[in-house]
């Protein structure tokens, strides 16, 4: 059975709970990016991450640390799946733009990016974490739209092949 972790950053506790509710429906452990090494990044097969987004479009303060981390490892072979929380009210445009750090981080150690997801349903001016018209991972705003959150992850899982 291939292993999966999920690993968050979270300052208020929005992103923890995401974390948990998807490492509950993938049967996955969840990690608190403080305590990420990179046995625990090359010892699974399918990683997700996730982060909120703070200030003008800045990461989540612990995965300062956390990316350094991730750039140590070797994710060659590995499926990388990103999810993220950001306000689309009251920072419409930089919404989600921590997703995009992260995608950019594991795109370089060798990740296959999987799971983005349509800009469709989602109101925003802008969005680093949009390439190519589509986000780079799943975008949730737990803040405005949390009747949603629950459907999205739904929605998003099952696209990711692990």
């Amino acid at each position: 059975m291939k292993k999966t972790i999920v690993v968050y950053g979270s300052s208020t506790g929005t992103c923890e709970s995401i974390a948990q509710t998807i490492g509950k429906k993938l049967n996955a452990e969840v990690i608190d990016v403080t305590d990420l090494t990179t046995e625990q990044l090359e010892g699974a097969d399918n990683i997700l991450l996730g982060t909120s987004t703070w200030g003008a479009g800045e990461l989540q303060d612990d995965w300062y640390d956390g990316l350094e981390v991730v750039k140590e490892a070797d994710l060659t072979g590995k499926k990388v799946a990103i999810f993220g929380c950001g306000d689309s009210a009251s920072y419409s445009d930089t919404f989600c733009n921590g997703v995009k750090e992260l995608f950019d981080t594991a795109g370089a150690v060798g990740a296959t990016i999987v799971g983005q997801v349509s800009t469709d349903g989602y109101e925003f001016d802008d969005s680093e974490a949009v390439v190519d018209g589509e986000f780079v991972g799943l975008p949730l705003d737990d803040i405005n739209e949390d009747d949603k959150t629950e459907e999205r992850i739904d929605a998003w899982l099952p696209t990711l092949g692990f």
